[in-house]
């Protein structure tokens, strides 16, 4: 245990974010430093407790008491071994993983829980200041090659651990650069992408090879992928994304989340000087409440909006955990990113219970309002109220509602996979479809879901495919039994 006293005489402290009228002139991640001393003494209110319930919120059984105790005692080193037993990427997770692990920490029953997250990611990155983060390649080449359809945290994942077990793994991506969502659908200010680019180059280093600008089912027919190699890991994600088919849904100037989001993160990346599709000057409607929309606040602010508004048609979540979500489950609150706060501060609003019922245009086609109406619960079926009819302004607007699932059209067509009703890929216990030798990790046959998710059926996947491939496997598998997927 780290200090007997730590959880009685530490409060919870986390770095505060840069001043809004700062940090929205600049691309950069949010957050002040936070210095290693105070890093520690938060460390030090991990209580080891003797069934530790953060393990259990984690889905890839991070060993978070242990690398607490490990900060607390300074033997940061040692600390960085222990999280990069469970976790490929720390740095990803530790910025961008909504942290169930807190929501399941034991000290949160009463009080604040540990600040696992924040932990975690400055362990993370001080290894890598320190050189600590070395490539390790296999020590043993097994000759059998592996195909591993995109390159989002599932499929870095599957890589990484199957190449150290000394298969020869290529990663086909079908955008321009290695990362799927963490490349282009996270924006620069919630992780900087020199925390994906040194990744990749110790996957790199490594021995993993990478494709991009291959569309696999397109450029490479699922047959000739299958042929050339001995097995293939499907990590392409739930890409199919959920409209809102009400009329003027066809006007210029309504896209998709993930039609907005790209170029932005490609004119940080250089390759525009402007994003194409700019919020600048315009009246910013963003439809969907979760990390997605926040998202899209953020970019609209600091591409120059006249103004932004959040609509969700769901009631605004409650400010403490309700009676029916209790500990040590993940609850649904209230919620205050760095995007919502820099939303408030321009005088933008987030309206709750509301639906879109119509776009409406000007005489060129652009959008220049939209129509909504207030609606009841889940209860009633959303079901409008009456009199509660308005127009708001609206000159870009972004749905960002989630996704039904993966891409049917083209790898999955050919390749002939079973799907599930929701249309997700099915697999069994060990990460197997039912074609042979292929195999789906990640949200492809999970659903829309959290990265921390990603990571860990990534890993579970290469654990299947080695023991494919083998006969046998000393590759972890950091899911739970409970949690496997069913045949």
């Amino acid at each position: 245990m780290a200090d007997p006293k730590g959880f009685l005489t530490v409060r919870r402290e986390l770095p505060k974010r840069r001043p809004v009228d700062v940090r929205i002139r600049s691309w950069s991640e949010v957050y002040e430093d936070f210095g290693k001393d105070r890093l520690e003494k938060q460390a030090s209110r991990c209580m080891d407790c003797g069934i530790p319930f953060c393990h259990q919120g984690c889905p890839l059984g991070n060993l978070i008491p242990e690398w607490n105790d490990l900060v607390y005692r300074k033997d940061w080193q040692e600390a960085v071994e222990r999280l990069h037993a469970t976790n490929n990427f720390p740095e990803f997770t530790g910025r961008l993983c909504p942290a169930p692990c807190e929501s399941a920490c034991v000290l949160g029953i009463n009080q604040d829980p540990v600040t696992i997250k924040r932990v975690e990611v400055e362990i993370i990155d001080r290894a890598f200041a320190e050189g600590w983060v070395r490539p390790q390649p296999p020590s043993v080449q097994t000759g059998r090659k592996v195909a591993v359809v995109g390159s989002g945290p599932a499929g870095l994942a599957a890589a990484q651990q199957l190449t150290r077990a000394g298969h020869d793994v290529t990663v086909y991506e079908r955008a321009d650069r290695i990362g799927g969502l963490l490349r282009y659908g996270i924006p620069e200010f919630k992780m900087e992408k020199r925390h994906l680019d040194r990744r990749l180059a110790q996957m790199s280093a490594e021995g993993t090879a990478f494709r991009t600008s291959v569309d696999v089912g397109v450029d490479i027919t699922a047959e000739d992928l299958r042929a050339s190699h001995d097995a293939v890991v499907l990590a392409g994600g739930a890409t199919a994304w959920r409209d809102l088919p009400v009329p003027g849904r066809e006007l210029k100037g309504v896209y998709q989340a993930m039609e907005y989001l790209p170029p932005s993160n490609k004119a940080q990346e250089g390759d525009y000087d402007v994003s194409p599709i700019s919020a600048e000057g315009k009246h910013v409607v963003v439809i969907g409440g979760g990390d997605t929309g926040a998202d899209c606040i953020g970019t609209a602010i600091r591409q120059g909006a006249a103004s932004v508004t959040q609509l969700e048609i769901m009631p605004r979540p409650p400010q403490a955990r309700p009676d029916g979500q209790p500990w040590p489950t993940y609850p649904i609150l209230f919620k205050v990113e760095s995007a919502h706060e820099e939303l408030a501060d321009m005088g933008g609003d987030r309206v709750y219970a509301v639906s879109t019922t119509e776009f409406l245009g000007d005489e060129d086609g652009n959008v220049r309002a939209l129509r909504l109406v207030e609606v009841g619960g889940p209860q009633t079926g959303f079901a409008p109220v009456e009199g509660t009819e308005r127009e708001i302004p609206a000159e870009l607007v972004t749905l960002a509602m989630g996704f039904l699932g993966p891409q049917r059209e083209g790898l999955l067509e050919q390749l002939g996979v079973e799907l599930d009703q929701r249309g997700n890929v099915v697999r069994d216990g060990d990460y197997r479809t039912s074609v042979d030798g292929v195999f789906a990790a990640g949200d492809m046959g999970r659903g829309q879901s959290l990265i921390v998710w990603a990571i860990a059926e990534g890993r579970a996947a290469a654990h299947g495919v080695d023991a494919y491939l083998g006969g046998r496997t000393d590759l972890p598998y950091p899911i739970p039994p409970t949690a496997r997927p069913m045949a």
